[in-house]
């Protein structure tokens, strides 16, 4: 095959993106060597949201790309629609890639009627006509099982850990047993943290963290204890938002003597000035993160590195659309 040919049949696949992160559709159209399909979006004199496929998808793929980001409510509309729009219209398959799926935070019934809402999303895209979903690092395990249509939680583990490897070959820094352990924030993290720490040959421990409010967390002095001897941590997460946990736990490291502290997380929402204050503890030397959520220019620090999911996704799709294994990629594999 030709370098430059796409990796796809154009004409038996199409790509379209909701308005929420159209770069990262476009890193993903390019890594599969497709054209990102146009999308019409407009607004009637009532509010009501108008949208129409630029492209023919009859008896075609349909892949469509939307991050759940502010406004999330707006943008889980758009994609309820555009996915409606591909089933009317006589899409072979519909394939809803969802780089970020917020809702998955709402996993369980903790309080008196309320919603258990990543549920009732999961419901709604296959009404609206998802044949299939991919998404990115789910908050928890369980809501891969609130899917009724395929579903494929990938991972972005990989990008991590060839950066760390790259970064260690190109500064010197050695990531040894010794001086180096993986945390993880909560007991909800620590397989992904364990799993993370064993492909690096570190070993890896968890916070006892309990959730106050939205905003407002405790993590146990225990891990004072844990992290005697080490004199660099890498905190591993799923996301971080106001950033209240990593703050409170990365001051408990440097209280445990903790010299450098390394930040991955594969969501980086980064809300309410989250990375002004982390850039505040000088033991932070990186917060390395992906581009499943847009995070624009002016809101990043010198100490942010973010690492684009196109060419993981992309891969994703590839392997699906030609029927491949993704096991590599899953959010869940022991595999590297």
């Amino acid at each position: 095959m030709p370098e430059n040919s796409p990796k796809i049949d154009p004409n038996e696949v199409r790509l379209f993106s909701g308005s929420s992160h159209r770069p990262l559709a476009r890193a993903i159209c390019q890594h599969l060597g497709l054209k990102l399909e146009d999308t019409l979006f407009d607004r009637f004199s009532n509010d009501n949201l108008y949208i129409q496929l630029g492209a023919s998808v009859r008896s075609r793929s349909v892949y469509i790309v939307q991050s759940l980001v502010h406004p999330v409510s707006d943008h889980l509309l758009e994609l309820f629609m555009m996915l409606d729009i591909a089933r009317g219209a006589g899409a072979r398959e519909i394939h809803a890639i969802i780089p970020y799926f917020s809702y998955a935070r709402s996993d369980k019934k903790n309080a008196p009627r309320i919603s258990i809402t990543a549920r009732l999303i999961a419901d709604l895209l296959q009404a609206s006509g998802a044949t299939h979903v991919m998404t990115m690092t789910l908050h928890s395990p369980q809501v891969h099982g609130f899917f009724g249509v395929p579903t494929d939680p990938i991972t972005a583990r990989g990008l991590f850990l060839h950066y760390l490897h790259e970064r260690a070959r190109s500064t010197g820094i050695q990531f040894t047993q010794e001086d180096t352990v993986v945390v993880a924030p909560d007991y909800g993290r620590a397989g992904s943290a364990a799993r993370f720490a064993a492909l690096l040959k570190l070993p890896s421990i968890s916070a006892e963290k309990i959730r106050i409010s939205d905003t407002e967390v405790q993590i146990s002095e225990l891990i004072l204890k844990q992290v005697e001897g080490f004199q660099r941590a890498i905190v591993y997460d799923d996301e971080i938002a106001t950033g209240g946990s990593v703050i409170r736990l990365s001051n408990l490291l440097v209280r445990g003597g903790v010299k450098e502290i390394f930040l991955i997380c594969t969501h980086g929402l980064f809300l309410n000035h989250a990375l002004q204050r982390l850039q505040e503890i000088p033991q932070i030397q990186e917060i390395i993160t992906t581009d499943t959520v847009p995070i624009p220019p002016r809101k990043r620090i010198p100490q942010l590195k973010v690492l684009s999911v196109g060419p993981v996704i992309g891969e994703a799709i590839y392997r699906n659309y030609t029927r491949q294994s993704i096991g590599n990629l899953f959010d869940f594999s022991e595999d590297d």
